[in-house]
């Protein structure tokens, strides 16, 4: 199997990158993992994201909850709203340890078992909420060191790792997944998880004001 491997939240970016690699005609597999998040309601989106393209998915099941430092998986720890969701450096308490690291070491481990040359994964270094793990000096260095841990890259076959959304802004992700008609109405972005989106918590913002600086309607909304 060639082509690409998407990591799938059921988030908006995320879903961009399944509409990319789907108009390219390279789309193979999506893989969404399951690591114990509040807002387990994104395993529904992704699952229907999947299906929506056609595509075989893999959900792989961490229990990131088990260490927590995170609202995101410490049901202790509240779920702040955008606008007090960092701490002194800057990094916001949503913030999961390690959790790229881990889920691209998980991505090209199943890429390099199927044979699937590139991963897709929407990490963004724009209109981001600070996560040290969205950096491209992140991706590079870890694109690095995939190729030396890898039987492909030992081989001269790199699994690739594709950033396609690195360097837009939301506005210019909300306007790129509706030119490429990406199911943006399945997507999920609320950190919270209830039954609606929040409208308050800091994913719920930039989203809301990325769809609104593009002149767009969230099609999620409707």
């Amino acid at each position: 199997m060639s082509g690409s491997l998407v990591v799938l939240s059921g988030g908006l970016d995320s879903t961009v990158c399944a509409g990319i690699a789907a108009s390219e005609g390279s789309l193979r597999l999506a893989v969404t993992f399951d690591y114990g998040q509040r807002h387990r309601i994104e395993l529904e989106r992704a699952a229907a994201v999947a299906a929506y393209f056609g595509v075989e998915q893999l959900v792989v099941r961490l229990d990131a909850s088990q260490w927590g430092g995170s609202a995101l998986t410490d049901e202790s720890l509240d779920v702040p709203d955008a606008d007090s969701d960092t701490d002194d450096t800057g990094i916001p308490v949503t913030y999961v340890p390690a959790r790229n690291l881990i889920f691209l070491s998980v991505a090209v481990g199943i890429a390099e078992a199927r044979d699937v040359d590139s991963v897709l994964i929407g990490v963004n270094a724009l209109d981001y909420s600070g996560y040290p793990d969205c950096r491209p000096e992140f991706v590079q260095s870890f694109a690095a060191t995939a190729a030396l841990a890898l039987k492909r890259g030992v081989e001269g076959r790199p699994v690739q790792i594709r950033t396609p959304l690195l360097d837009l802004t939301k506005a210019g992700i909300a306007q790129l997944g509706i030119e490429l008609g990406a199911p943006l109405h399945l997507t999920w972005s609320c950190y919270r998880g209830g039954p609606k989106p929040c409208g308050t918590c800091d994913a719920c913002v930039l989203r809301a004001r990325g769809f609104a600086d593009a002149g767009l309607t969230d099609p999620s909304l409707s």
